[in-house]
């Protein structure tokens, strides 16, 4: 449904207040909410039940984007038509895509995840760069596993950059943020994971024949900077380092990532 014309809501509208508000992490957290921005993430917004609270939009954005604009229609979410200032005002990009969508955090409690039976997880503990939390988010969701679970000082996932580079995957999968790393871990083990984690100095490669990865795995990956301290390793059922056969002096979080996970979807596919 098109709620508005261009010019009825404006920068001093209580509706866009409410959204720009959400840029910072306190207000996201006390209202639950976030935005998605650009149409890819809108698209996969309006796919996910109950979570687009409204979308506010330019005129050019909203002609060019029909198909958008008949999901919210028949999710029944308002679809405001604003003007470029508005969406400027809102948006965290210096050039907007003209769309942007309040939506309600899709975080629960991992028990509430456990509950699903799941046998394949990522765990992210302390990571501080959102484009490596929403890339992470990303790879996870493209290598098929069931969740992705940010412990300890972790990022916050709802971060404009860190949404923007999930492209839209923050909304296919289930999201877990815990601050006890050690009670998240243990958790996982007692319903039946094994915690590997991903450290450069492991005691075991990635692709050696004595690893399974064909049972259910939860995935450890550090800080960007310093890694898994010892006594996070050390909670870990094993430490596996990613092999380097060039002269690279290490892979960053997000391409680590993306090569256990899919060394661990290839083993459930051959399982």
């Amino acid at each position: 449904m098109v709620a508005s014309t261009p010019g009825e809501l404006t920068v001093r509208s209580g509706r866009v207040k409410h959204a720009k508000r959400l840029a910072t992490r306190a207000f996201r957290a006390d209202r639950r909410e976030f935005l998605a921005e650009g149409p890819q993430a809108v698209r996969e917004a309006l796919t996910s039940p109950g979570t687009t609270r409204e979308v506010f939009a330019t005129a050019a954005a909203t002609d060019q984007h029909t198909d958008l604009v008949a999901a919210a229609a028949a999710a029944q979410v308002e679809w405001h038509v604003v003007t470029d200032d508005v969406v400027e005002a809102i948006a965290d990009t210096v050039q907007p895509q003209g769309v942007v969508a309040r939506c309600a955090m899709l975080d629960r409690p991992l028990e509430v995840l456990l509950d699903r039976s799941p046998t394949f997880v990522v765990v992210c503990a302390d990571i501080r760069d959102p484009g490596n939390a929403g890339a992470v988010i990303r790879c996870a969701d493209a290598a098929g596993a069931d969740g992705v679970v940010l412990v300890g000082d972790s990022v916050d996932p709802y971060n404009p950059k860190s949404v923007r580079a999930t492209v839209g995957s923050i909304f296919h999968l289930p999201l877990v943020i815990e601050r006890d790393t050690g009670g998240a871990l243990l958790a996982l083990q007692e319903a039946g994971f094994q915690v590997l984690a991903a450290d450069g100095g492991g005691d075991v490669g990635l692709f050696d024949p004595s690893l399974d990865l064909s049972g259910p795995t939860a995935w450890l990956m550090g800080n960007e900077a310093w890694g898994l301290p010892a006594e996070t390793r050390s909670l870990a059922d094993a430490v596996v380092s990613v092999p380097i056969f060039g002269r690279a002096e290490s892979l960053n979080l997000a391409t680590a990532a993306a090569v256990c996970l899919y060394a661990t979807a290839r083993a459930r596919l051959q399982a």
